[in-house]
């Protein structure tokens, strides 16, 4: 087995194409619901139920890196991957497509194992630092990929999009197999020790406070997933390439706040860079309420908030991922696994209730009360961690 560190573009690409099996598409999601003759909130399951299930494997994935191993599970999960796109280019039914969309999410274990990787590397700031890179550097995927999805779907329809998500996860197996050497030393941590160790991680209040901050901070991305496709076609009026041009915001944001973490992590420390980044989150998103509920919102105003919100999701996630994995470094991929698991769980529930709240006549409120509430919640969820170290600190 290869025992060389993978590169860190392969880390890029294995975490570039887990995100844009989330969201090539979405700019597709009406005509797919009329394609399969179909209510826009079943078509959403795509989404929402696809996250969900991504939450479900992460949880899986986690505990299974670290004991057989990187490398094998991404190989796996990409294969995995490959055999289901395959499945959603012959489906004719929603049924169908439904059920190999869903066995897609085996590719979130390429999500995972990159943040798991970066921490069996560096340690604590410094590894906040480098996951700020990586996600940086998958950002690019995500910001282009609905603008070319719905390119695609306009010249070729929605099949192109599955079509192509097949041919660039057969790359990333081929660069994966090459390059992704094992980084779990002496045979990984037996899974019965995981789960003996699971109690540690539970009692841990800064476990739950940096991973209920990366959950509702990314949870407000969720939503944003699951009814930005709707408010853009039904409110604003835009076409699905228009939609997908402005779904380029949240990722311009989360690019530049990754590149802030970058830089400014190992100096001001994990806390202080969350912090801010979650004011940043809540303060766009409620000013963007008031615009809304005042009756001027507009594009710009929407999508414009949305690039904020990016912003200070990019300072949030990469710090408070670092700090999960910093609890028990051992176990850096089952902490990995059970944080994403609770993220993206956080993000389907999201999700799912913004494409059941979105009505013809509803206007863009209930979605960005959702996310507003979402990133308030992640301001709390720092807020506690800061409070009980500075309790700690002055007892001692």
């Amino acid at each position: 087995m290869l025992r060389t560190p993978p590169h860190m573009l392969t880390l890029v690409a294995l975490s570039g194409v887990s995100a844009l099996s989330m969201n090539v598409f979405l700019p597709s999601l009406p005509g797919m619901a009329r394609d399969f003759d179909v209510e826009y909130g079943v078509m959403q399951l795509s989404v929402s139920a696809y996250i969900g299930a991504s939450a479900v494997l992460q949880l899986l994935g986690g505990p299974l890196s670290d004991r057989f191993g990187r490398r094998p599970v991404v190989i796996w999960g990409l294969i995995g991957f490959l055999f289901a796109t395959i499945g959603t280019l012959l489906a004719t039914t929603a049924t169908t497509f439904l059920i190999f969309r869903l066995l897609q999410s085996v590719i979130t274990v390429c999500m995972l194992v990159p943040r798991a990787v970066v921490r069996d590397l560096y340690e604590g700031d410094q590894a906040a630092s480098m996951l700020g890179y990586v996600t940086m550097g998958m950002a690019v995927v995500p910001m282009m990929a609905p603008v070319f999805g719905g390119v695609l779907d306009e010249a070729f329809g929605w099949q192109a999009n599955f079509a192509v998500m097949g041919l660039l996860g057969l790359a990333v197996l081929v660069l994966a197999w090459r390059d992704m050497g094992e980084t779990v030393r002496g045979g990984g941590l037996a899974l019965h020790l995981q789960w003996a160790n699971y109690p540690i991680l539970a009692r841990s209040h800064r476990f739950w406070g940096y991973c209920l901050a990366a959950t509702l901070s990314s949870g407000a991305f969720f939503a944003y997933l699951g009814g930005a496709p709707f408010v853009g076609e039904q409110i604003f009026g835009l076409t699905p390439a228009q939609v997908g041009y402005w779904f380029a915001a949240p990722s311009i944001g989360y690019i530049t706040g990754n590149f802030l973490s970058a830089r400014f992590s190992p100096r001001l420390g994990l806390n202080l860079m969350i912090l801010m980044g979650a004011v940043i989150c809540t303060a766009a998103l409620t000013l963007a309420l008031a615009v809304d509920l005042a009756g001027h919102i507009r594009p710009l105003a929407f999508f414009g908030a949305i690039a904020v919100m990016g912003l200070g999701n990019g300072m949030v996630l990469p710090n408070a991922n670092a700090g999960m994995m910093s609890v028990r470094p051992e176990l850096a991929g089952t902490a990995s696994g059970l944080g994403g698991a609770l993220a993206v769980g956080g993000g389907a529930a999201l999700s799912a209730l913004a494409g059941t709240l979105l009505q013809p006549g509803s206007g863009a409120t209930p979605l960005l009360a959702i996310m507003a509430a979402s990133a308030l919640g992640s301001l709390v969820a720092i807020g506690w961690v800061y409070r009980r170290e500075s309790h700690l600190v002055g007892a001692a």
